[in-house]
Formats: structure tokens, C-alpha cells, sequence
């Protein structure tokens, strides 16, 4: 706990590292790596960094658990009086309340622990402002910075509840996404709120019936209908020093909850659970089920504590439950608040769990994003193939002649007794816009087809490539015609400079260059009624500066459309840096500790 400064800082480079990873594509497992950046974040900015620099700090423990598991009932009962509304309206808890001694607030009116959390003046249940303080006041970002405590904790065992040790919090997040999840796409921080979503609220009271050291946060359900409240209950328990799980006997066999158990399990963090609720008919039957349970996931040594259902349970009390069904849980947490050895192996050992947790963690997201780097660069060379291999068949038809067909063929044949110079140039014109739409709409379900094949698009670029790909067929009009522009204007140029000024056609040698041009083999003749027309330097002159025209015409219309579909994926800003800086900045650490 004593955190040499270089770690800190060590841990601070880190966490930049983890904010700058980014996993957008659909891949297996992206989910999960985007769930576990979001909790990770959490974790850093809301305990890890906080607890390593104020040590000295009040404990925090998170009362947390299923919907309906009177978790808001154990926190007022646990201050002896109403600080968080219970009732049977659910959720009940939406903004998060936090109650801590009154000589402990300077720790917590700040941002020093969630940050991420706007400090709420809200009225209590009691319908006064939270602790006491009006309206509209605004919390000192740098109060308790300087605070200490002369409370630091312990392992020794309380009396009166009846299981031992402890287990802690570590939920990994893959249960429901973490808070501000930057989902499939092009995502934001996901710490950010969401856009046009109320920014969360934290609401602090103070009581005196705490021991100082010691800070309850009643949190929203992990299990709650409302997404919002399931991301949040995730951010609060990562930022616990002590997680009190709550469930009921209906429902402590949850998946949910056990989830979070063995989560807390991994990552050898300060546990408690407290059975609520639990009928007196069958208290000794369920008690032992549940026991059962915890030992055969490796949790048999985490306080249990029972507490049996009570009229007051259903908060029709006021909230309040018997001093004596709450005496063996306060009287646990009172130690770690008072005792400085059980203090200190209670923050200390959630603490080393989340650092211990980094070793495999960090190395998950690097290779998380090391293969959406490598399925970026598979897509982009997707991409190019494509339209390399349309350029080819562009280039082959164009060469063998096979563009000159259907109007065109037949108004080249026709020409010039049936058919006049514009009539042919047009339709040429024609016949190249419809040979580079057929090869960029081909390559385009190429890329499709690969991209679909390999399971690394989702619902990502390919809609975006879709919207590109229904203006295809005007961007290539607008570069045909500016094809046929400059052929025209380089035939004026060339008549003009004819062997016989004056009895050149521009016009007609337009249409001629554009039929040898796109005519392969099936229009040579045209090359022959060019040379009579400008005379054979002139032809020669002119058709080398058309093909010329036409190649940059194909290459603008070919290379724009290749690099409208590369737009999505540059956007992604997919690095080979994020896996190597993760790895590097957990060196780092790793040589520190």
C-alpha cells in the first residue's frame, strides 16, 4: 500500500494505453475485449490509482446484489436511519447514495474516488438536501487530497456472523456491458456518457452512527431491466474496497451473482455476502444450501451473514430492520474501519488482487487488439485486390475490344453513313461508364463475399461501403463525361493543327479516337480514318495523347472508388501500436511492483 511514485505513474501510463485501444470490428471475442477495457478504465481511474495514492482513506464498501434483495433496507438499518428509499417499487435505487462519518466527507465531495460521478445534492428520502448542505452546492474537486485517517483495517475476524475470510469483487464485466460500452462500430470513449443521456449523480449523506474509516454505498441492481443501472452497479463495484453481495433465498443460486462471486474469486479481492430475507422455517436448511454452494466454487471461507425475513423487510419500517438482524455484519465491518492490521489487509488485499489481475488482463486486450489490426489489414488488402483485379479486366476488355459492343458496335458500323460523329461518341462514352460500373460492382461483391466469409465486419464498414457503392454510378458519369470533354477539346486542338488547316473535322476526329481507343481490335480501321483526316504524325500525335487521357480517366475513376471503400477502415485508426504499447506499459508495472 505503500505506492512507490514511479508506480503510480507506471499505472497512469497504462491506463492511457488501455483508454487508446480500440476494438470495432465484429470479431469473436471483441465483445467481451470492449466489456473488459470499459471495466478495467473503471477499475484504474475509480479504485486502483485513488486507493494507491490516499492510502489512508475510508474503506468503501459497495452493498451491492439482485433486484429486489433489500439492499437499500441493510444500508439503513446498518446507519440507523433512512439514507437510500426502500420499497417495493422497482428499481428502487436509480442514483447511487453513499454514507459515510461526517469527519469523512472531505474524502468523497471530491473526485478522488468516481470521478466519473457528479456529486448529487438531491433530498434524501427524508426530502432534506443530502447531508445537510443546500442546494446547488458544489463540491471542492481537490478536497480530502490531503486528508488521512488514522483508521487502516484488518482480517481479524468479527463477532457474530458465521462464515470467515474473504473473497472479493472483481467482476470482469462479462455479464452485462461496461459502463459507456463503445459497441460495434466506430467507438467513443467509453467513459464518455452517452450522447444526449443525463450524466450519472453519486448522493452523499453523512452519520454519525458510522465509525469513521468506514463508507457504505448502496448501488443499483446488477440484474436491473435498466441498462443504465446495470452499467452503473458494474462501475461501483469496481471502484469497492469491500463488496457486500446481498441476495435472498429465492434467489442466491442466480447466475448473475455467482458470476460475480467467482469473479471476485479471480481476482482475490474482500468479500462478504449476506443472505436476506430468508424465511424462519427454513433459515438452518437454506443457510447450509448456500454454503454448499460457496464451498464448491472455492468460496467457503467469505463472511456469511443471515438475516431472516422480517416484517420490516419489505421497508414498510421506514427502511429500518432490528439492530440485533444487522448487529453481526456492522460489527464485521466496524472491525476493518477500527482495527488498523484488519484495515490494511482488507484494502491491501483487493489492491494486490486488481494488480495481480493486470498480468492476464492487459495481455487479453493486446491480443484483442492485435487481431482487429490484423482483420483491418486483411480487409484493406481485400479492397485493393479487388479493384486490382477490376482494373485488370478493365484493361483487358478495353485491349481486345470487347467494350465496343451492343449501340456502340452497331453505330461504329454504321458510321459515318448511318450514324453521325456525335452519335458515336456518345455512344463509346456509354459503353466505358457501363465497363467500369460492371467492374467496380464486381469488385464490390468481392469484397462483400471475403468480408462476410471472415467474420470480422458485422454490422461495420460494409454499410458504409454499401452507401459508397449506390453513388458509384454517378461519380463514373461525371469522369466519362470529363473523359469525352477532354477528347473533344484535344481533337479542336489537333484539327487546328492539321496538314491541311481547315479541312479537318473536329468532330469526326473525336469519334474516330474514341472508337480506336476503346475498340481493340474491332475498330482498326479507325485508326486508318484518323490518319486521313489529321494526317498519320498528327494521328499518331493524337492518339497517343488520348490514351493517355484514357488511362488517367480509368485510373481517377478506379483508384476514387477504391479509396471511398478504404474510408471505413482508415476511420478505425487500427495500429500495430496498441498491442505492442499495451504490452510495453505492462512491463513497466510489472518492473515496478
Amino acid at each position: 500500500m505503500d505506492a512507490q511514485p514511479r508506480l503510480i505513474d507506471a499505472l497512469s501510463a497504462l491506463r492511457d494505453r488501455v483508454a487508446a485501444a480500440r476494438f470495432p470490428l465484429a470479431l469473436p471475442g471483441a465483445d467481451r475485449a470492449r466489456r473488459d477495457r470499459a471495466e478495467l478504465l473503471a477499475q484504474l481511474d475509480d479504485y486502483l490509482m485513488p486507493r494507491l495514492r490516499d492510502p489512508g482513506a475510508p474503506l468503501l464498501a459497495v452493498i451491492g446484489g439482485s433486484t429486489g434483495a433489500g439492499k437499500s433496507t441493510l444500508v439503513n438499518s446498518l446507519v440507523g436511519r433512512p439514507v437510500s428509499v426502500a420499497g417495493v417499487l422497482r428499481p428502487t435505487t436509480r442514483t447511487p447514495v453513499l454514507v459515510c462519518h461526517p469527519g469523512d466527507r472531505r474524502w468523497f465531495d471530491g473526485r478522488r474516488v468516481l470521478p466519473g460521478l457528479v456529486r448529487s445534492r438531491l433530498p434524501g428520502p427524508g426530502g432534506a438536501p443530502a447531508g445537510g448542505e443546500p442546494f446547488g452546492y458544489e463540491a471542492d474537486d481537490t478536497s480530502g487530497r490531503e486528508a488521512g485517517s488514522a483508521h487502516d483495517g484488518s482480517a481479524h475476524d468479527a463477532p457474530g456472523y458465521d462464515g470467515s475470510a474473504h473473497d472479493g469483487p472483481g467482476y470482469d464485466g462479462s455479464a452485462h456491458d461496461g459502463p459507456g460500452y463503445d459497441g460495434p462500430g466506430y467507438g467513443s470513449d467509453p467513459r464518455d456518457p452517452a450522447d444526449g443521456a443525463p450524466e450519472a449523480a453519486l448522493r452523499i449523506e453523512t452519520a454519525d452512527s458510522l465509525p469513521p474509516g468506514l463508507a457504505l454505498l448502496d448501488a443499483p441492481d446488477i440484474d436491473s431491466l435498466v441498462t443504465r443501472n446495470r452499467d452503473l452497479a458494474a462501475q461501483l463495484i469496481c471502484a469497492a474496497d469491500v463488496w457486500v453481495l446481498v441476495t435472498t433465498a429465492t434467489r442466491y443460486a442466480d447466475a448473475v451473482p455467482w458470476h460475480l462471486l467467482r469473479s471476485a474469486k479471480e481476482y482475490d479481492a474482500t468479500l462478504v455476502t449476506v443472505l436476506d430475507r430468508v424465511p424462519h422455517q427454513v433459515v438452518a436448511d437454506v443457510s447450509r444450501q448456500y454454503g454448499t454452494l460457496l464451498e464448491r466454487a472455492g468460496l467457503g471461507d467469505v463472511p456469511r451473514f443471515t438475516i431472516p425475513e422480517l416484517p420490516e423487510s419489505a421497508g414498510d419500517g421506514g427502511g429500518l430492520l432490528p439492530a440485533t438482524a444487522v448487529a453481526g455484519l456492522r460489527a464485521w465491518l466496524t472491525q476493518r474501519a477500527e482495527d488498523p492490521a484488519a484495515r490494511t489487509v482488507a484494502a491491501a488485499r483487493t489492491v494486490s488482487g486488481v494488480l495481480a489481475s493486470l498480468d492476464v488482463r492487459v495481455p487479453a486486450l493486446a491480443s484483442a487488439a492485435a487481431a482487429q489490426y490484423a482483420a483491418t489489414t486483411r480487409l484493406t488488402q481485400c479492397v485493393e485486390h479487388a479493384f486490382g483485379r477490376a482494373r485488370e479486366r478493365v484493361r483487358r476488355d478495353i485491349t481486345t475490344g470487347s467494350v465496343l459492343a451492343g449501340d456502340a458496335l452497331a453505330r461504329w458500323r454504321g458510321f459515318p453513313r448511318h450514324s453521325g460523329p456525335g452519335e458515336l461518341l456518345d455512344a463509346c462514352a456509354d459503353c466505358l461508364g457501363a465497363l467500369l460500373c460492371c467492374a467496380v460492382a464486381g469488385a464490390d461483391e468481392w469484397v462483400r463475399d471475403t468480408w462476410r466469409r471472415d467474420r470480422a465486419v458485422g454490422a461495420g464498414p460494409l454499410p458504409e461501403m454499401a452507401a459508397q457503392a449506390s453513388r458509384a454510378p454517378h461519380r463514373i458519369g461525371v469522369a466519362v463525361r470529363h473523359w469525352v470533354r477532354c477528347v473533344e477539346e484535344l481533337a479542336d486542338e489537333e484539327a487546328r493543327a492539321a496538314d491541311r488547316p481547315g479541312t479537318a473535322d473536329p468532330d469526326r476526329a473525336a469519334a474516330l479516337l474514341a472508337a480506336a481507343l476503346i475498340g481493340g481490335g474491332r475498330a482498326r480501321e479507325a485508326a486508318g480514318q484518323l490518319a486521313e483526316e489529321l494526317g498519320t504524325q498528327g494521328a499518331l500525335r493524337m492518339r497517343a495523347r488520348g490514351g493517355r487521357l484514357l488511362d488517367d480517366c480509368l485510373e481517377r475513376a478506379l483508384t476514387g472508388e477504391r479509396d471511398r471503400r478504404l474510408v471505413p477502415l482508415e476511420a478505425l485508426d487500427m495500429t500495430p501500436d496498441q498491442q505492442t504499447r499495451l504490452i510495453a506499459a505492462l512491463s513497466v508495472l510489472q518492473k515496478e511492483r
